[in-house]
């Protein structure tokens, strides 16, 4: 059930990878830590997070571990764990719902709070301390009269600190920054943007809504709009997460250079998503295939299925389809997702993935 609530909190763990590696690794702290694949930056593989101290130099998530590697020379380098951090988030999950508040999870190292206060700051310092208390983890916290102005705030706040963030001053703060600062703006939204002479937050709200509509379409022009404005939902939803489908994906340390080479592989991955989605009983309505050519250009392509189904045989045969439609060159990395229909009648709810993203 979601509960509106006056105040929305965004809790956001600071490095949070890094810090749970450092709590295992003492002599690691205020050392460059980067973690990523199997923590050997002579194999393929990608950023997972890397410490503050690395991140002073450029290391960023999705980078190639070999450009982190010549970045930092001297960086320790860590295999991903993901139980040891999945294991760390249920305790900080656990202490935040402590505190007697609606806690809506959004993945490992972050979650949203919904709370009647007449002191946010307060509660927003006594979350964080609890955190620090019982897992030694520190957060940054994001306060605001909705999610979008909320989630925004944490990065005004970080590190280790709390920062409100509401209509009162939102063009204050925001209103000189670049689009790509909005939560939901990335690369490609921002470039689309500024090819209509939009590129701050303040031109963004001032934009006509049909210039947008037209460029992006009648619901996320609408949503590109009322981003401009800080406007967002304000409900707080503590039901579990679920998932809308499962991927894999896979960093081949040698370039597939067959077609035949693509084709079992993408078969493969379709079996271990076949496996997952089945594990929660949900029908497949789409297959997405992710292909990263070498060196390092990447397309994703998409096939929404006749009808809803269970039937593993038939994910893995959309997705070999899409494979059909894979260029003649070398493939450094392949992933096949499945999205799958929502539980019961409900609509599909737009939740942040904890993990296994394409």
């Amino acid at each position: 059930m979601g509960t509106d609530l006056p105040w929305v909190l965004h809790v956001d763990l600071d490095q949070f990878v890094a810090a749970v590696e450092v709590l295992r690794r003492p002599e690691l702290a205020g050392r460059q830590v980067v973690v990523g694949g199997r923590g050997d930056p002579t194999e393929r593989g990608v950023v997972s997070t890397a410490s503050y101290e690395a991140r002073e130099y450029g290391v960023r998530s999705g980078m190639p571990l070999r450009i982190a590697a010549r970045k930092l020379p001297d960086a320790v380098f860590l295999p991903v764990d993901a139980p040891e951090y999945e294991a760390a988030s249920e305790r900080v999950m656990a202490t935040l719902r402590s505190l007697e508040v609606v806690v809506e999870v959004l993945g490992w190292d972050e979650a949203f709070l919904g709370a009647r206060t007449d002191d946010p700051e307060a509660l927003a310092r006594r979350a964080q301390e609890a955190v620090l208390r019982e897992t030694r983890l520190h957060c940054s916290v994001g306060i605001g009269d909705n999610k979008v102005r909320a989630k925004i705030g944490t990065e005004h706040g970080k590190p280790a600190g709390v920062f409100r963030l509401t209509a009162e001053n939102w063009f204050e703060v925001m209103g000189d920054r670049p689009t790509i600062d909005l939560w939901g703006v990335g690369t490609k939204v921002s470039k689309r943007l500024t090819a209509l002479g939009v590129t701050t937050v303040r031109e963004l709200a001032d934009s006509p809504a049909d210039a947008l509509v037209a460029e992006f379409g009648p619901r996320m022009g609408v949503w590109y709009h009322d981003l401009g404005h800080g406007l967002g939902p304000t409900t707080v939803d503590e039901s579990p997460w679920v998932p809308r489908g499962h991927s894999r994906e896979t960093t081949f340390q040698q370039n597939l250079t067959s077609p035949e080479q693509v084709r079992e592989a993408v078969r493969a991955l379709a079996r271990d998503v076949v496996g997952d989605t089945t594990q929660d009983g949900r029908p497949v309505v789409r297959v997405t295939l992710k292909v990263r050519y070498a060196p390092f250009v990447t397309t994703t392509m998409s096939r929404k299925l006749s009808a809803p189904t269970t039937d593993g045989a038939t994910v893995v045969e959309a997705a070999a389809t899409l494979a059909e439609k894979i260029e003649d060159r070398e493939v450094r990395l392949l992933g096949v997702r499945a999205d799958m229909a929502p539980p019961g009648d409900a609509d599909p709810v737009e939740r942040t993935p904890v993990r296994g993203r394409i």
